[in-house]
């Protein structure tokens, strides 16, 4: 959306319009049950709502069935902002999430790192991507950033091959949300675990970043920012390659690749 703004550029100041990225709660509902809202960039939300139940377990292996805006109503009456997954009730009655989902949001420690190892398995071995290709992720994703471009306020995810190849790239207010609607594009097109590929995060590798990636079945992790000592963690107890600070032709290796 575009707003009148007034610009200084150090000499003088004008008015002029300016475009701001939208951001509106999304509302996540599995068979009926609403198990999480989160603040998120709208559009893609059947990916995103598809992809948080898959990336948080909350699916347990059950096949998505459809995807629907609204449960209980017309979904102009909610302004598209509530989305129903549906599996048939296969998947198990969920517990829902008490708070909005946030860029701060899951568990804290050991408390999360257990959880981790109790839902999933370390992923299988893979040889991960010549380090110079991980090093120019920034500017390949960067041709696919167009909201970024129009407002610079959101973050992104992209899949890539391991030539760097990008496959999917996703917008978002929220860098977890990104990475959902990535997850849930492949989910939708019967295409995970996306073994072999790598994901591109924009700003930091957060814990929450790193456990999506892993329920995805994504070996390989880079991020333009640091990573968290518990990203860092759990992507050791994966086995997973995790880079950062991975731009200007540069990175460090956190996890995999002949470290720790």
């Amino acid at each position: 959306m575009k707003v009148l703004t007034r610009h200084f550029d150090g000499r003088t100041s004008s008015q002029r319009p300016d475009e701001l990225i939208v951001e509106e709660p999304l509302e996540i509902h599995l068979d009926g049950v609403l198990v999480a809202t989160t603040m998120r960039t709208p559009g893609h939300d059947f990916e995103l709502a598809a992809g948080f139940c898959h990336t948080e377990g909350l699916l347990a292996g059950a096949p998505v069935r459809g995807c629907r805006y609204c449960g209980t109503g017309a979904a102009i009456e909610s302004d598209f902002n509530v989305v129903t997954v549906e599996t048939g009730g296969l998947a198990p009655t969920p517990t829902p999430r008490l708070t909005a989902t946030t860029s701060a949001c899951g568990m804290c420690g050991t408390t999360a790192i257990d959880e981790l190892r109790d839902r999933l398995r370390p992923l299988p071995p893979s040889e991960p991507p010549p380090l110079d290709v991980l090093a120019d992720l920034a500017s390949r994703a960067a041709k696919s950033q167009e909201l970024f471009d129009a407002t610079g306020a959101v973050h992104a995810a992209m899949l890539f091959a391991p030539d760097g190849e990008p496959l999917v790239t996703r917008e978002d207010i929220g860098r977890h949300n990104a990475v959902d609607k990535v997850v849930g594009r492949l989910l939708l097109d019967g295409r995970l675990p996306a073994t072999g590929l790598g994901l591109w995060v924009s700003g930091r590798a957060s814990f929450e970043i790193v456990q999506k990636a892993w329920a995805a079945g994504v070996a390989t992790v880079v991020a333009v920012s640091a990573p968290s000592s518990l990203a860092v963690s759990a992507a050791r107890l994966a086995e997973m390659t995790l880079c950062g600070f991975a731009r200007d032709g540069r990175l460090n290796v956190y996890s995999g690749a002949g470290v720790g």
